[in-house]
């Protein structure tokens, strides 16, 4: 963005009422959690764009592969009268944050003068707006029903990758019959609640929104449920012993390194893949997660602006950077993920990209884009954690399948 351009946005929010033209600041301070080698190689790209424009990044990250640990971070900040420039934020803590707080900056004038509304996804504007106006610039579009396999690994287990649960279960009894770790797992919550979430997406797209996005009685504690939890079970049993407390970029590095099978991650694990060097189709297999082909959950990696008393070219600078096109392109192919806005060309892609950004495609035609329990996108905060809470508390054996499909419907009841 030019300084012209700049301080046309400038002038035009003063008009609107948007900002008050006040101090410019140089400098964007952003809090956030990407901090593997492959975010960090992302992010870098953002940094050299600004950096390209005279903005200068303050960097702020907080590691933590969900991002709780970064928003405990920014609440004691914001509490504080000391809140960052901007923040990188998933889903409903946008929400929360725009409606709890009134501290999230109006983008509107950037949005409307670039055309945000023509180019961004409706289920993506759900979190990138509040009350009409746009309070986010989403960078990406993650999905998380994702498979990463070792190709060697799927090689030596018969060469075919899995369409459904029965082929992944021989594929899997294979990897640990060659003596390797069938399934690399970190054990942290949202890591155990990403593996969920797929698996109750395989059991169906209907079963799927009624228990995370409706929050139907019925399905959180129904057959298909706990038919979801002994498919968990069966899942666990292909983990390692010392995956408790292990980060998910950790779990990747096993698949690349062909100690550990496969990975079952959000494509953000595609990042460390790349940034090790290997090449898909060569190196590693992405899939579905069997039984999930033509449907996506989603979350999308957003920057929220603070309001700290009036508007900064700097804020505009990134917000723009951000929405950016040719960016989009760029930070997308290095993170993983897919864009957010749908007139990107798939061109630099790699095959996995090109998949991804076919997959949402379709699925958002044919009504299967949904947003990610697992990540913040399916219900509120409050309600995301109480699930997180049963499925980690079933996956390190506390209850049994028919028990945690009962402390589930408790749970959530008990959260809203």
């Amino acid at each position: 963005m030019t300084g012209k351009r700049v301080s046309k946005l400038l002038a035009s929010a003063a008009v609107f009422g948007v900002f008050a033209t006040s101090a410019v600041a140089e400098d964007v301070e952003v809090l956030h959690w990407w901090t593997s080698g492959g975010e960090a190689a992302a992010v870098g790209v953002l940094k050299e764009d600004l950096q390209g424009q005279g903005v200068g990044w303050l960097d702020m990250p907080v590691a933590g592969g969900g991002g709780s640990d970064a928003m405990t971070v920014l609440r004691a900040r914001v509490v504080a009268g000391d809140a960052p420039t901007a923040a990188q934020m998933l889903g409903f803590d946008i929400k929360d944050w725009a409606e709890s707080t009134g501290k999230l900056a109006d983008l509107n004038a950037v949005a409307d003068e670039e055309g945000w509304d023509d180019v961004v996804p409706a289920a993506l504007q759900e979190f990138s707006k509040h009350d009409g106006k746009w309070i986010a610039a989403p960078v990406n579009v993650h999905s998380t029903n994702w498979v990463w396999i070792n190709k060697s690994a799927l090689d030596a287990a018969g060469g075919k990758a899995p369409e459904n649960w029965e082929e992944l279960i021989t594929v899997l009894d294979a990897m640990q019959a060659n003596g390797i770790t069938p399934l690399a797992h970190g054990g942290q919550a949202w890591q155990d609640a990403t593996i969920f979430d797929a698996v109750v997406l395989g059991l169906g797209a209907d079963f799927y929104k009624a228990a995370f996005i409706d929050m139907d009685e019925g399905a959180l504690g129904g057959e298909q449920m706990v038919e979801a939890f002994n498919r968990m079970e069966k899942l666990r049993s292909y983990v390692d012993d010392n995956f408790s407390g292990r980060d998910w970029n950790l779990a990747s590095a096993m698949v690349i390194e062909g100690t550990g099978g496969m990975q079952m991650m959000g494509d953000w694990a595609k990042g460390e893949f790349l940034n090790a060097g290997q090449t898909p189709g060569e190196d590693f297999i992405c899939i579905r997660f069997p039984g999930t082909q033509g449907l996506v959950t989603f979350n999308s990696d957003q920057f929220v602006m603070f309001d700290q008393g009036g508007a900064s070219e700097a804020q505009f600078a990134m917000a723009a950077s951000v929405m950016n096109p040719t960016f989009q392109s760029a930070f997308n192919v290095v993170k993983g993920s897919v864009p957010a806005r749908t007139d990107v060309s798939d061109a630099d892609f790699d095959d996995c990209g090109k998949k991804g950004m076919a997959d949402f495609a379709e699925a958002n035609a044919g009504g299967g884009l949904y947003g990610s329990m697992a990540h913040g996108h399916a219900n509120p905060a409050s309600v995301k954690n109480a699930i997180y809470d049963v499925v980690t508390a079933h996956f390190n054996g506390e209850y049994d399948a028919a028990t945690a499909a009962e402390e589930l419907v408790n749970a959530v009841l008990a959260a809203q």
